[in-house]
Formats: structure tokens, C-alpha cells, sequence
């Protein structure tokens, strides 16, 4: 039997045509500066988001602790949401390393933080205050369900930040969904940013790495905190020539997944038993809740699905995270529809 892994996109693996690309990559020490393939790497990165340099570090979380580390001193201060990566699920990373305060902000449903909030954020210049430094938005939005942040939202924030003197950074560990949900080109929501991290290790199917993009200046900054936090590679340009094929072959594929996704969530609205409490999916996010009459928790929905060769995420007590990705197939989508329907046959 097919196990059908709906947990995350991280459990992407590359596909064959990657794997000979990985094998015949060019590599050189890239501490030096001399692998070809990683070179490469970072200067597609940066021209397909519109930014002067691009820095290959080793995962999303690295990226962004890199980004807020080569702007912010210790005792500054970021303006972040609540329910934004950085914040929930980086390990605290920015203050344990750093020494810099996480200024949290409710996320709107749509993923969004409101412009007055961040407006009325930002710290006066008073000697009781720590320094607002820099914001942080998140595209496509994790635990507001995968929800999608505009190019007007985005140009809106980034003029608020410059006008105030504050570094924008966007957590895009998926900025391609984002572009394909819009149908746009990404450089559309990546160029109002001073900084962006992108991740080649989700839906994009390479098994390692991410991409930190900005100004020649912010990247050199981020070159040294790279090699600080142990982010120094030698030869990567075997996982690097992963990265390259995925931004050549599965970017254009991305609207597949959210096609499932879509197909997958309409079909558990006809499961009994199953509601959309934060909405039908905008990219390749499906996010479902347990009614009240269900009498099982998710876990409990979860260990039984696993049983029948599904695993999905588990959010909350009564809410699951389904994520579709390059290994999901129509037929997977069919069989995660009837496996629900069973789990919750009787319930």
C-alpha cells in the first residue's frame, strides 16, 4: 500500500531527473566563494525576485535568523505577527542569538498585519524604548491556512516601513505558491522588500536549502552571520544543482497542487462530520476542523487515518493541516477523501 504523506510539502523528495542533476553538479569550496554551482544558484535566486545578490544557507529558519541578525543589534526590536513563522515556530532564535525583542501583532485571517498596528508599533525615539528596526510579513501565510498576501498589501507595508526608516523582510519560504495563487510574476511581491527568503526544500522538491535575496550590501552582511552560525558550506553545489532545477522545473507546476488542494477540500466538505472553519484553501493548504458531534480528537482521527496509509497534520485538537505536493496524485486526493470518510464512519 501507497503511504500518502499530507503532513507537510517538506516531505518533498527530489525527483530522478534531480537526483542526475545533483550527480554531474561542478563543485568548488563555497566558504571561498568558488563553487560554480552555488554561484549560479544565487545569482538565478536573486534575478527571478528582483534583487541585486542572493546568499544559499542551509533552511528557511537560517535564513530568516541571517536576515534579522545582519540589521538588528542587540536590544532592537522587530515588528512581527503572532501566528508568523519567525515568531511560533524558530525556536526563539532571534532572541536567544541576537538579543533582539519580538513585537508581536494579531495576523489578520488573511495572514495580514493591520497598517495602523504597525504604524502605532514602531517605537518613538525615547531612551526607555528599544529601536524598531525592522518588520517582518510571512507570504504565503502557514497558520492562517496557507492564505496569500497581495502585491497592493505588500507595497502598502513597504512604503510604511521606509517612510519610517525600517528594514522589510518577507518570509517567503513559499513566495512561489504565492505568485502562482495570483497568477503573477513573483518578482511582483518581492521587490517592495528589502529582504526575502525563499525555500527550495518544499514544493519546489529539493531535498535541502533556501535562498536569502537583497541588496549586495544586506547579503555581504548575511555572508558573515552565515559562516557565525555555522552556515558555511564546502562543496554544496550537489544540493545547490537541486535547487537549480527546481527553480527551472517545478515553479510553472506549483498551480497543480493548489488544484488538488482545492479538489481535496471539496471533496471532505462531503464528508459528515467535517467543517472548514478558516475557509476553503488559497494555495496548497488545506486546514479542516472537527464538528462538535464528533465524538474523537484530531490525534485520534490522525493515528486512524496512519492506518489506512494517510498521515496529515495535526494543528489543534480538533483541526488538521493537509498539504499537497508534488507526490500527490489525483488518486492519492480520491483516496484521503474516502480514508476521512471511514475514520469517521460511526463517529
Amino acid at each position: 500500500m501507497k503511504l500518502i504523506d499530507l503532513r507537510s510539502d517538506t516531505v518533498t523528495t527530489p525527483t530522478e531527473e534531480m537526483r542526475q542533476a545533483m550527480v554531474a553538479a561542478e563543485v568548488g569550496d563555497d566558504v571561498y566563494g568558488e563553487d560554480p554551482t552555488v554561484n549560479r544558484l544565487q545569482e538565478m535566486s536573486a534575478a527571478l525576485l528582483g534583487k541585486e545578490a542572493g546568499l544559499f544557507v542551509p533552511s528557511g529558519t537560517m535564513g530568516n535568523l541571517l536576515s534579522v541578525l545582519s540589521v538588528c543589534n542587540r536590544g532592537d526590536e522587530v515588528i512581527m505577527g503572532n501566528l508568523g513563522h519567525t515568531f511560533l515556530y524558530e525556536a526563539g532564535g532571534i532572541s536567544a542569538l541576537g538579543g533582539i525583542f519580538a513585537h508581536t501583532l494579531p495576523n489578520q485571517a488573511d495572514g495580514s498585519l493591520m497598517l495602523e498596528e504597525i504604524e502605532n508599533a514602531i517605537r518613538p525615539d525615547n531612551i526607555h524604548d528599544p529601536i524598531t528596526r525592522m518588520v517582518i510579513l510571512e507570504n504565503t501565510h502557514n497558520r492562517c491556512g496557507g492564505t496569500v498576501l497581495t502585491e497592493r498589501y505588500t507595497r502598502e507595508v513597504a512604503e510604511l516601513a521606509h517612510r519610517n526608516h525600517l528594514h522589510l523582510h518577507l518570509d517567503g519560504a513559499r513566495i512561489f505558491n504565492a505568485a502562482a495563487a495570483l497568477n503573477i510574476d513573483v518578482k511582483a511581491l518581492t521587490e517592495p522588500v528589502d529582504s526575502v527568503t525563499f525555500c527550495l526544500s518544499k514544493g519546489l522538491c529539493a531535498p535541502v536549502g533556501s535562498v536569502v535575496c537583497g541588496t549586495k550590501e544586506f547579503i555581504k552582511k548575511g555572508l558573515r552571520v552565515r559562516k557565525m552560525l555555522g552556515g558555511g558550506m564546502r562543496q554544496a553545489g550537489i544540493i545547490a544543482a537541486a535547487g537549480i532545477f527546481a527553480l527551472e522545473n517545478m515553479i510553472t507546476r506549483l498551480r497543480e497542487d493548489h488544484q488538488r488542494a482545492t479538489l481535496l477540500a471539496e471533496g471532505l466538505m462531503t464528508v459528515p462530520g467535517i467543517h472548514f472553519e478558516i475557509g476553503m484553501p488559497q494555495s496548497n493548504m488545506v486546514f479542516l476542523s472537527l464538528k462538535e458531534e464528533v465524538i474523537f480528537s484530531a490525534q485520534e482521527v490522525a493515528e486512524r487515518l496512519a492506518r489506512l496509509g494517510v498521515k496529515v497534520g495535526v494543528v489543534a485538537q480538533r483541526r488538521f493541516r493537509l498539504v499537497t505536493h508534488y507526490w500527490i496524485t489525483d488518486k492519492d486526493v480520491d483516496e484521503t477523501i474516502r480514508a476521512f470518510r471511514s475514520a469517521l464512519s460511526g463517529a
